[in-house]
């Protein structure tokens, strides 16, 4: 799938990524680990793709940019009409691309699982802070396994 549309460094997308997912259901011990490995990327050789949809998605940005790591957020909606201040400021740093795959002004189920698809597509090493097999991120770490990407869980 083809990005609709994009603002930010789109260098970015050459450098080798890290997908990053985390279930909506976590417990206080892994969240605490997310940040420790939010913490522990270097800005020189990591980048990081994710919706960044999920609460410990959206702290873990929060970590991210405050460390200057590069960032590739991807939307299953339309693009912001105008970016969050944390977004902006690392856009005008070159340390963010953003990525909007729709038109629609929400995320359904439907956009965000070709969102989820699409960031496993342009990721090298996927990473989850947390996994249940309940959960709608379960299939691709199912499918990551098989296909021996060597998913990380975070534990």
């Amino acid at each position: 799938m083809n990005e609709l549309a994009s603002t930010g460094n789109e260098e970015l997308l050459h450098r080798k990524k890290t997908a990053f997912f985390c279930s909506r259901k976590i417990n206080s011990g892994n969240i605490l680990k997310c940040y420790d490995w939010a913490t522990s990327l270097d800005k020189e050789s990591d980048c990081v793709i994710s919706g960044f949809q999920s609460k410990i998605e959206k702290e873990v940005l929060h970590f991210l940019l405050k460390k200057e790591i590069p960032v590739i957020v991807v939307l299953g909606r339309r693009m912001y009409k105008k970016l969050p201040n944390e977004l902006d400021e690392a856009r005008k740093k070159g340390k963010v691309l953003i990525v909007s795959l729709f038109n629609n002004p929400r995320n359904s189920i439907a956009t965000a699982e070709i969102r989820n698809r699409y960031i496993v597509d342009h990721a090298e090493n996927i990473v989850f802070g947390s996994l249940n097999e309940e959960s709608s991120l379960y299939p691709i770490y199912l499918e990551a396994k098989e296909k021996n990407n060597k998913p990380y869980l975070i534990k």
